[in-house]
């Protein structure tokens, strides 16, 4: 018991992404404006999709469902960075940076999973378009997202419950503005072994299994789209794909960028500006991407925009 009452009572310092206090306001009032434009962007889609019946159709509806997971996973990590700023304290508790780590897990492997459903979906659409109806089904739409989120649950759960039989040092500074699990592992004073192959493995699973379905996908639907006669056909199937390319070229590009810089630089913070690019950014730039680059999504949002207009 007093084991427990000691690791409970541990406080883990988050050292943000500089030390200078002339750039607090500056970092504040930046991240604050991204956290909003991520907010309500995401929730205008959401909004767009339930209230145009036209957009009732499983792509809107993956498109829902990765626009709420953007906003929880913003959630997650920019509101503590705000407060840490404005109160100057850099404190986060041993129970609040575990609940960081896991709601990061969870809406990160969520992210991945969307993206390789919203995958199966475009490849459905173009390589079997007569059976697209019955194939994705309401019943089918609803069980992936269900399952996405129960495998990342799982998966979180996991990981959670290997950091609580850890015991930590008395340095517990974190050079990163959020609570990033293998920054925990390299804290911790008893053996991390599993801990660093269950990260491996989930990896692996969640960014190599994801990824090669995407790949995949667009392999077919690449090769179906060549065999199109009709350069109108080609020229459809090519912007229904664009949206969601561009959204995943954003999200696993800016990770591999993490990735790669972290190999690269011996510099923490280096490592923990250039985490911002994966944990914020592509959240934030989703909504515009599928906006711009979606007709139907444009005259959705005219329209809902028009009818906030005539209620103010």
């Amino acid at each position: 018991m007093e084991a427990r009452n000691q690791t409970a009572a541990l406080q883990f310092c988050l050292l943000g992404l500089t030390d200078d206090p002339a750039l607090q306001p500056l970092l504040f009032s930046l991240f604050l404006s991204m956290y909003l434009v991520t907010v309500l962007g995401n929730l205008l889609i959401v909004l767009a999709v339930s209230s145009d019946s036209h957009l009732h159709t499983p792509m809107y509806f993956f498109l829902c469902n990765l626009s709420l997971n953007d906003v929880c996973l913003s959630t997650s990590t920019i509101p503590k960075m705000l407060v840490n700023i404005q109160t100057r304290d850099q404190s986060i508790s041993y129970a609040g940076c575990l609940y960081q780590v896991s709601f990061v897990l969870v809406f990160g492997g969520m992210e991945n999973c969307l993206l390789a459903v919203m995958a199966y979906d475009r490849y459905v659409a173009i390589c079997h378009p007569l059976r697209y109806a019955v194939i994705m089904s309401p019943h089918l739409c609803i069980l992936l997202v269900v399952l996405s989120l129960l495998i990342s649950t799982g998966d979180t759960l996991l990981h959670s419950l290997m950091v609580l039989r850890l015991s930590f040092c008395t340095r517990l500074e974190i050079p990163n503005f959020f609570c990033e699990l293998p920054r925990i592992l390299k804290l911790a004073c008893s053996d991390t072994f599993l801990d660093n192959v269950l990260i491996y493995v989930s990896c692996c699973t969640f960014v190599g299994v994801p990824l090669s379905g995407i790949i995949f996908s667009y392999v077919r639907i690449l090769s179906s789209v060549l065999r199109m006669s009709s350069s109108e056909g080609k020229q459809k199937a090519f912007s229904t794909c664009g949206s969601h390319l561009s959204v995943v070229f954003l999200f696993y590009g800016t990770g591999f960028g993490v990735y790669v810089s972290s190999i690269l630089t011996d510099s923490p913070r280096k490592t923990a500006v250039a985490s911002v690019m994966y944990s914020v950014v592509p959240q934030m730039l989703n909504p515009f991407i599928y906006s711009l680059r979606n007709r139907d999504m444009r005259s959705a949002l005219r329209r809902l925009l028009g009818k906030i207009a005539s209620l103010l």
